[in-house]
């Protein structure tokens, strides 16, 4: 695998890490970091390993549908699962906007709790792809830290409302 394109986004939260495990486990504050400037719906959040996540995306006049396949859950350090882009019935599918990219992601999240704060390092490794969605992913490398980074942002500004309180 190391031979394949990796996105990395290493982020540092002023947040225990029990905190922000529960960000990306919990379907309410889920939905309120994740897809940000778009309304995002959580059609099922199973954190399990075989577990789902079936997320909409809706934008303007139509929806971008997200399958997500738990594969590792070690509370609070460790979430790995395959991201796939879905049609409205959550089967796996080509992206409807661009279609080179890849079917599956491996998306792999680490929590560490340093001195209070935690960080996090996420990464997406293209899984079983053709060379053309290897081309298109790491062509578009550059580019993904945009849409994690406002997530991300939005994420920090949650963390600190829940803290206080």
């Amino acid at each position: 695998m190391s031979d394949l394109p990796t996105f990395v986004l290493d982020r540092v939260f002023d947040a225990p890490r029990d905190l922000v495990w529960k960000t990306f486990t919990d379907p309410n504050l889920l939905a309120r970091w994740y897809g940000p400037n778009v309304e995002t719906v959580i059609h099922q959040l199973d954190v399990t390993p075989g577990g789902l996540w079936l997320n909409e995306m809706r934008m303007g006049k139509g929806s971008h549908y997200e399958r997500m396949e738990y594969l590792e859950v070690a509370a609070p350090e460790r979430l790995v699962w395959r991201h796939s882009a879905a049609d409205a019935g959550w089967n796996i599918t080509a992206n409807p906007m661009m279609p080179d990219w890849p079917k599956v992601l491996l998306t792999t999240v680490i929590f560490t709790e340093e001195d209070g704060q935690t960080r996090m390092r996420l990464t997406w490794v293209p899984e079983g792809a053709s060379e053309a969605e290897i081309a298109c992913f790491a062509n578009a490398l550059a580019g993904l830290g945009k849409g994690w980074g406002a997530g991300m942002e939005v994420l920090t500004a949650l963390l600190k409302e829940l803290q206080a309180g």
